[in-house]
């Protein structure tokens, strides 16, 4: 199915060769497709025009993806997918850690690329100020978790805290945030997580479980210094301990 054609995908990579092959397929699809070298044209795109998703890739020269990941993700939520060489797990991981939704490793597939876009994109839509809010499920009855401070609304996909403000999830949190609130009080390995979240919008590994939990912590928790929603298991996994109740 094509994509509307008001789905604007900006290709950030310093490889001529490797935009123009992005450009072709995503642009086959029915995606606007725009075109930046280096963080400067990066830049200059946002600030002109709206971008439902960005491709980055992590091995730009001058400034590298993962300062530009943190970036983006520190000014808005639009939706990021790392395009990595096939040996940087690291790179895989701090990008994760950043707010990357998801990731693309070279030589990559054109089929899986598309696949992977078309995941992130579903979760999402664009407010018309460049950033980018969890797409609703259905627009009939929402179903709310709240939790501690916290509402979690699996219908439009926002978490909200006790005074009703928006707190944004990457498409990746809110997965793990929803996985926890259905299943409180029971451990999950990270076996078990990653099985549940596999297929989703990004493929995890058994490190960026820790580095994805250690995220959310942080959007969850209020500063707590020692995590008290959602605990290690040492040697077996995590579990959420709030009180979750249907609302």
């Amino acid at each position: 199915m094509s994509a509307p054609q008001s789905t604007n995908i900006l290709v950030v990579d310093d490889d001529p060769d490797i935009r123009l092959l992005l450009r072709d397929c995503f642009a086959l699809e029915g995606y606007t497709v725009i075109e930046a070298a280096n963080g400067e044209e990066m830049r200059a795109h946002l600030k002109t025009m709206p971008i439902n998703l960005i491709t980055l890739d992590l091995a730009l020269a001058g400034e590298d993806g993962l300062t530009l990941a943190r970036e983006v993700r520190s000014q808005c939520d639009v939706p990021i997918i790392m395009v990595t060489g096939k040996g940087d797990m690291v790179d895989r991981v701090v990008g994760l850690e950043v707010g990357a939704d998801d990731y693309i490793t070279k030589p990559f597939h054109l089929r899986e690329v598309l696949a992977r876009v078309r995941s992130v994109l579903r979760r999402y839509k664009p407010t018309g100020t460049g950033e980018q809010t969890a797409a609703p499920q259905t627009p009939q009855t929402h179903i709310k978790y709240s939790f501690a401070s916290w509402t979690l609304d699996l219908t439009s996909r926002q978490l909200t805290d006790e005074v009703g403000a928006e707190r944004n999830l990457t498409t990746a949190e809110f997965n793990l945030l929803e996985l926890f609130i259905t299943r409180p009080h029971h451990t999950l390995s990270r076996d078990a997580i990653m099985e549940q979240l596999k297929g989703h919008d990004w493929s995890p590994l058994d490190r960026s479980i820790d580095t994805l939990v250690g995220r959310l912590r942080k959007k969850i928790e209020n500063g707590q210094s020692s995590p008290k929603l959602i605990k290690t298991i040492r040697g077996v996994g995590y579990m959420f301990t709030a009180e979750v109740r249907e609302v």
